[in-house]
């Protein structure tokens, strides 16, 4: 098993390598949470992710023979970036199989760092079996993205960082995949402070670890479902597995819709942008509780498409009741229209875009449809606008 003495010298070997990313006091996450809350931001990291960090401690290890066969690695995008870099840096060729349904941010990143990209399966465990098969034909080395000693250590420099800056850290929130960053903190955190808590986060459709644990043994998820790709792992390494159930105190699990939830608020109250996955151990501030503590958050990775980061922001506004969508049906005569119009004004809801259709309404002689979607400031005040339409008579039905 990985120990304390792997990751300093995996810490040593990343010296100059890696971006220092400094811890980041969130007042408004400690206010609204009751913890002092501070983030690790390995968005900010070279590649965008905390990966290099195990990839190139791995890499590294390896004799020049090997190197100069080949590697190859399987990856939802980050681990990809991190092997194609620190092969690149190492003088070898790289070969990454990732899935079909990676992002093109982190497809196109890897081949511009120079890895020759494989496409194959819908998910991280399909591209892994395809490139284990493609190891054995053409006798390349396989970096495993978190089921490696050497991986694990390189991960683990990341709890290195936050106890030199935080000494009094009480608890680390990490994101879980396939859990090779949480086994490496785990270990370095408890070795430094064995009352500190480290608790990992995964995405209710991906439970893998949780389960494993549940179940008290290594067992493979029938499907993962989550908008955090790169964490959807259907099985746990087997070394992974055996330090997170001695070392790791918890695991959390929060939905998609409270992942999209705290992008907005990241993005919002930190100007920080963050993948789906990377946001894990933020969003388990709202299911920590217990007595104020100081907390950390691993902000995993920052790789995260426009369009994906447009579809984030609209949900989480949603999510945090900014943005109100509804529907009634009016009495098609004048000044109906102006009286709803004077209720949102009187509540200060600004109203973002408005459908009058008469066509809309099963009964379009007598009635009319009318569909309003306004900017609210957070679901309070939308049952205080709610409230003063049903008052004047108006029964709305929400949309969204």
């Amino acid at each position: 098993m990985v120990d304390y003495r792997d990751i300093q010298a995996a810490a040593e070997r990343l010296k100059g390598i890696i971006t220092p990313t400094p811890l980041i006091h969130s007042a408004p996450f400690s206010e609204e949470y009751g913890h002092e809350v501070y983030i690790k931001p390995e968005n900010l990291q070279i590649t965008g992710a905390f990966k290099i960090r195990g990839a190139y401690n791995m890499i590294a290890s390896l004799d020049a023979e090997t190197k100069e066969r080949g590697l190859i690695a399987s990856s939802a995008g980050n681990h990809a970036q991190g092997v194609a870099l620190a092969a690149k840096l190492l003088n070898a060729n790289a070969t990454i199989v990732m899935p079909k349904t990676t992002p093109l941010i982190k497809t196109e990143g890897t081949r511009k760092i120079g890895a020759k990209v494989v496409l194959a399966g819908d998910i991280y465990d399909e591209a892994y079996a395809e490139a284990r098969r493609i190891e054995k034909e053409e006798g390349l080395r396989f970096i495993h993205p978190f089921d490696d000693e050497q991986v694990i250590a390189g991960q683990g420099t990341i709890a290195l960082e936050i106890l030199k800056e935080l000494p009094d850290c009480q608890c680390i929130l990490v994101p879980v995949g396939g859990g090779g960053l949480v086994s490496g903190i785990a270990i370095a955190a408890k070795t430094i402070n064995p009352t500190i808590k480290v608790i990992g986060v995964e995405p209710e459709g991906a439970p893998t670890l949780k389960h494993c644990i549940e179940q008290g043994c290594i067992c493979e998820l029938p499907r993962v479902q989550t908008i955090a790709d790169g964490v959807a792992v259907r099985r746990a390494g087997d070394i992974t597995y055996e330090i997170i159930k001695k070392y790791v105190d918890d695991i959390i699990t929060v939905s998609d819709y409270e992942l999209m939830e705290f992008f907005l608020m990241l993005l919002e109250k930190h100007k920080l942008v963050a993948e789906n996955a990377g946001i894990l151990s933020l969003a388990a501030l709202k299911k920590l509780g217990g007595d104020p503590q100081k907390v950390v958050s691993v902000v995993s990775g920052g790789n995260i498409d426009v369009l994906t980061i447009s579809a984030m922001i609209d949900q989480g506004l949603v999510n945090r009741g900014r943005i109100f969508c509804f529907s009634v049906e009016l009495p098609d005569k004048p000044g109906q229209l102006l009286e709803v119009a004077r209720i949102l004004a009187k509540k200060n809801a600004n109203v973002v875009k408005l459908d009058h259709n008469q066509f809309k309404s099963l009964d379009r002689l007598h009635r009319v449809h009318l569909e309003v979607t306004i900017e609210a400031n957070g679901h309070e005040h939308i049952s205080e606008i709610t409230e003063a339409l049903t008052a004047g008579g108006y029964r709305i039905e929400k949309i969204y």
